[in-house]
């Protein structure tokens, strides 16, 4: 690990299960300028031995931009927490500037596609 997995990983969403492994959405931090900043990663697991990671993106897929990500409570945050998928549609819930809550949006096989050809 290392860049925006500097400081530390943690916990995130509920692994989803699909077809190729299991989907982790995490939080990871980095420090910067004395400043932690929390973006949201995400990895796949074998199915059968969650210990072994397949794939793993090797940048954040996403982090805080926006101004009501940037500043708050805590400044820039962007942490996962929920997901959910109705049909081909992956819906990630996640802590802004421990705030707020934001909403991401992206089709989980698009997703996925993405990840094994970039992690």
């Amino acid at each position: 690990m290392g860049g925006f997995e500097s400081a530390y990983v943690g916990a995130g969403c509920v692994p989803i299960e699909t077809e190729l492994g299991w989907l982790l959405i995490y939080h990871s931090v980095e420090i910067k300028n004395n400043n932690k900043i929390y973006r949201a990663s995400i990895a796949l697991l074998d199915k059968k031995d969650p210990r072994k990671v397949l794939k793993r993106l090797p940048y954040p897929l996403f982090e805080p931009k926006k101004s009501w990500e940037k500043e708050g409570m805590v400044d820039n945050v962007v942490f996962p927490t929920g997901a959910v998928v109705e049909d081909d549609m992956l819906y990630i819930y996640y802590g802004a500037a421990d705030l707020r809550i934001g909403l991401v949006t992206m089709s989980l096989s698009e997703l996925l596609k993405f990840l094994i050809n970039e992690g």
